[in-house]
């Protein structure tokens, strides 16, 4: 499973608010040990101040859940890994710090973003599941 996902550069956040109601998201991620993390980047198309979703939702109701996949016209190389847990708004702090330098090291986008400041969500992985072909390739 580690070396799909190491393979892979995107996955799909799902959260839910107080209420139950379903948000997903495309994001890039980093793992290290047993925590997936995620950066909030910059977002300069964004007009509101209102925080975004997925953090707000995380707020609420701190379970969550990525998945991975893989999606091929062979259909015989599918395959997916969904994580869940618990997740963190990590603000500050050595933590913060290692998981922004690990998301920087794995996408060179993030070298032109000030994204210092910003949060970074630590998605504690409490589960693993997976279906198809895990190949890394």
């Amino acid at each position: 499973m580690r070396q799909f996902l190491d393979a892979r550069r995107v996955g799909h956040l799902a959260t839910a608010d107080a209420t139950g109601a379903p948000h997903v998201v495309p994001v890039c991620y980093a793992i290290a040990g047993a925590t997936l993390y995620v950066s909030i980047d910059e977002k300069p198309k964004r007009a509101s101040a209102r925080p975004l979703k997925r953090l707000a939702n995380i707020r609420q109701n701190p379970a969550v859940a990525v998945t991975i996949d893989r999606y091929d016209e062979d259909w015989r190389r599918l395959g997916w890994v969904m994580l869940r847990g618990t997740a963190d708004i990590l603000a500050d702090g050595d933590e913060h710090d290692r998981a922004q330098a690990l998301l920087r090291a794995r996408y060179p986008q993030y070298a032109a973003m000030r994204i210092e400041a910003l949060p970074v969500i630590a998605l504690r992985i409490g589960k693993a599941t997976s279906w198809g072909d895990l190949t890394p390739g």
